[in-house]
């Protein structure tokens, strides 16, 4: 099969304001002040279960159980370990009753609540270009067999 030469996009002259700030985030920098901050909290919002839990407490105060039952196939273990790491990053707070049963709920904090805009463009974005992507999957599969 013939080599299939690739050429790239032409070069700008300069980066638009957004690559420049990109650039500017991502940055190194002493410590974590610099990109690596924003690298920690990019994974930590990029996991399979974050946005979902964040997505779910948009609305108010949910119940430890009913987070479990409204977060499609996620585990015990796992929404306890989203929730704790959300609640150290100040982004959900935690109450408990003193009853019988005990009752737990979890809230979205001031900080937390200005996720909602951009997990809700996301997930728009995902959800309009959810099918090509798949296709992309699809076409990139079949041409690695």
């Amino acid at each position: 099969m013939p080599a299939t030469e690739i050429t790239p996009p032409p070069a700008h002259e300069a980066a638009t304001e957004e690559q420049a700030q990109l650039e500017r985030l991502c940055s190194g920098g002493s410590g974590r002040a610099g990109g690596t901050a924003i690298r920690d909290l990019m994974e930590r919002l990029g996991d399979k279960w974050t946005l979902l839990v964040v997505g779910m407490l948009e609305a108010g105060p949910v119940r430890y159980s009913d987070l479990k039952r409204l977060v499609p196939g996620i585990s015990q273990r796992m929404l306890t370990l989203t929730l704790k790491k959300l609640e150290r990053d100040g982004l959900v707070s935690r109450r408990s009753y003193p009853e019988i049963p005990p009752r737990v709920e979890y809230a979205l904090t001031e900080l937390g609540g200005t996720l909602i805009p951009p997990v809700l463009a996301f997930a728009g974005w995902a959800s309009e270009h959810a099918s090509a992507i798949e296709r992309n999957r699809e076409l990139y599969d079949a041409r690695q067999r």
